[in-house]
């Protein structure tokens, strides 16, 4: 089912290392091992908010 695109919130990397307290280059690791889905814009990546929470969710099941 596709989602309008209107709706997805895209974060940059340096948002993302934010609110995951990772690195910057962290982050540019899960986005090339493709454990965190991300587009590219010209140079740069943007990743949707919902695959950061997703990605959230997914490590903080892994502990408990």
């Amino acid at each position: 089912m596709a989602r309008d695109l209107s709706d997805v919130k895209f974060l940059t990397v340096a948002e993302v290392a934010d609110m995951m307290r990772v690195s910057k280059m962290t982050v540019y690791r899960l986005v090339h091992s493709g454990e965190l889905p991300a587009i590219r814009f010209g140079r740069s990546f943007r990743v949707p908010e919902s695959a950061v929470e997703a990605a959230i969710e997914g490590h903080i099941s892994d502990v408990g």
